[in-house]
């Protein structure tokens, strides 16, 4: 069966809840929950199944494309899933409980499998428009990602840390990475607000367009939000075209998650196929080169699940 009628065929089977559980026949059922076909946790994702199912032979490990983080911990909550990809600030809030971001109730049944690699905000005005600053947003037109999706709770987290809320921007678009793109090449946006790794296509694809600012998120205001899971970093000089000097920004990692009916001898399997064949997920997405041993388990959103600290603990990177 070819690869891609292959997923097709992993991807229907999801269609119905699946929890992980051994058959008579000794078979181990996983769904990893990703996101959306052309992003990053998709690919990575596919990736994570193959080598899982190298290491667990008797194992069926499913992907299972999504609306990302949210749903994915929302899905996890409920069983439908062992393994989710996620934004740290997301799975900090589905573990205390935040409904504006989706989680009207604590999900204490979730646990941290691994810190992976960092998403980096990359906030893109116009070089018309006048923005070189966050204040400046005020009165502008600003795309900040789909409703409730990871990029727009990003959003809204650095704009509070600021100073300001979306009330005072001239119009608020929810919508797309390329979207935004879009309205900016016609004019009709003077700013983005994206959530990703390095070097996005979308953002190449307007400094091609159009002359293109990058706005600092400066250290002061990443310490006002007060959450371990975004930290200090630089977009490097000459990432995109027309930057010609580093800008400082936050980053949030993102996360592996799974939830407390996982059996431990089946996390602590994936989490030593993830570290022990990284190189199969750099070859899916070069995003995964930020994954490091020695940092996943940093902050973890929600304790550890036993499985993973066990792995760790061998690799003498959790006392």
């Amino acid at each position: 069966m070819k690869r891609r009628e292959f997923l097709q065929s992993s991807l229907a089977t999801l269609l119905l809840p699946v929890a992980w559980h051994a058959q008579a026949q000794g078979q181990t059922f996983v769904t990893i929950l990703t996101g959306g076909t052309s992003g990053v946790y998709y690919p990575l994702g596919v990736a994570l199944s193959q080598v899982v199912g190298q290491v667990l032979p008797n194992a069926k490990v499913n992907v299972q494309a999504t609306k990302a983080s949210a749903e994915n911990l929302n899905l996890l909550a409920k069983g439908r899933g062992e393994v989710a990809f996620t934004l740290g600030d997301t799975f900090a809030y589905a573990w205390s409980g935040d409904a504006e971001a989706g989680f009207p109730t604590p999900l204490k049944q979730l646990r941290t499998l691994a810190a992976i690699y960092p998403n980096y905000i990359q906030i893109v005005a116009s070089k018309d428009s006048g923005i070189r600053s966050l204040t400046d947003l005020k009165g502008k037109r600003v795309a900040v990602g789909a409703p409730r999706s990871g990029t727009e709770i990003n959003a809204r987290t650095i704009f509070q840390a600021a100073g300001f809320s979306y009330a005072e921007l001239g119009k608020v678009e929810y919508v797309s990475f390329g979207e935004s793109v879009e309205l900016m090449k016609n004019r009709q946006l003077d700013a983005t607000l994206i959530s990703a790794g390095l070097g996005v296509a979308a953002v190449r694809d307007l400094g091609a367009a159009l002359p293109i600012v990058l706005v600092p998120v400066p250290e002061a205001v990443v310490a006002k939000i007060g959450n371990p899971v975004f930290q200090p970093e630089t977009i490097p000089a000459g990432t995109y075209e027309g930057q010609s000097e580093p800008v400082s920004t936050v980053a949030i990692r993102n996360y592996l998650a799974t939830h407390d009916g996982v059996a431990e001898d089946l996390v602590y399997a994936i989490t030593k196929a993830l570290f022990e064949h990284l190189e199969a997920l750099v070859a899916a997405h070069s995003a995964a080169k930020g994954v490091q041993l020695e940092r996943a388990a940093e902050n973890p959103p929600a304790p550890l699940h036993p499985g993973a600290a066990r792995y760790y603990r061998e690799r003498g990177v959790l006392r």
